[in-house]
C-alpha cells in the first residue's frame, strides 16, 4: 500500500454535479440488475481458489493520494502487485477463471461500488497503481484540471494495456482538458465494442 494519505475531499472539476448524479444513477442501477451476475462471479472465484473473493489495492486518485479499489480476484494469493503489462509470467499466477474474468472485464464490475460512493466515475482516467510509470507522466502533463478516476476511459478504448505510460497519460489529459457529454457517451459506446472484442487485454 502507498504511504500517501488519501485526501478526504479531493476537488474534481470534470462534469460537475451532473456527471456525479449520472454516475450514481447508473452505478446503483447496474449493481441492482447485475446482482445475479456479480453473485455468480463471486461464487466462481470462491470455489476455484483459496483466498478472498475481492482483491483491494491502493490506487492513485489523481490529486495526491490513494483510495482502495476492488476487483474480483484473478491472481493467486501472494502474487506480486504490478501493472499487468509489467508482470512477467502473469498467466502462471492466475486462478483458473482469472483469464476469462479479465478478458470479459467481469473482474472490474465491483468498481461500481466506488463509483456509487464517489471515489470513482464511470468515465475518467483509469486509477493506476502508485508504482505505475504513467502516474509520473500524468503529473508531468497536468494542466490543473482534475478528473475523477474512471471505470473506463479514453486510454482504455485506445489500446488499453498495449499503450506506453506516456501515451496513456496523454489520452487521460486530453479527456480532462476536453471533457463533454458527447465524449463520455462516445467512450461508453466504444467501451462496449472493446469489451466484446477483448482488445488490448493482458
Amino acid at each position: 500500500m502507498s504511504g500517501r494519505r488519501e485526501r478526504t475531499h479531493p476537488r474534481y472539476e470534470t462534469g460537475g454535479a451532473g456527471k456525479r448524479i449520472f454516475d450514481m444513477l447508473v452505478a446503483a442501477t447496474g449493481l441492482i440488475f447485475m446482482f445475479p451476475l456479480l453473485a455468480a462471479t463471486a461464487l466462481l472465484v470462491r470455489l476455484t481458489s483459496p483466498g478472498p473473493i475481492l482483491f483491494w489495492s491502493a490506487r492513485d486518485n489523481g490529486c495526491g493520494g490513494t483510495f482502495a479499489m476492488p476487483k474480483f480476484r484473478t491472481m493467486r494469493t501472494g502474487s506480486p502487485l504490478h501493472p499487468r503489462e509489467q508482470l512477467a509470467n502473469a498467466a502462471s499466477s492466475m486462478t483458473a477463471p482469472g483469464q476469462l474474468l479479465r478478458q470479459t472485464s467481469l473482474d472490474e464490475l465491483p468498481q461500481l461500488i466506488p463509483v456509487l460512493t464517489g471515489r470513482m466515475s464511470l468515465i475518467g482516467p483509469r486509477p493506476l497503481l502508485p508504482s505505475d510509470p504513467a502516474v509520473h507522466e500524468r503529473l508531468r502533463l497536468a494542466s490543473g484540471k482534475l478528473s475523477r478516476p474512471g471505470l473506463t476511459g479514453l486510454a482504455q478504448i485506445s489500446g488499453r494495456n498495449n499503450l506506453t505510460p506516456r501515451r496513456k497519460a496523454r489520452y487521460d489529459q486530453f479527456y480532462t482538458d476536453h471533457w463533454s457529454w458527447s465524449l463520455d457517451m462516445w467512450i461508453l459506446w466504444r467501451t462496449v465494442k472493446v469489451v466484446v472484442s477483448r482488445a488490448g487485454v493482458l
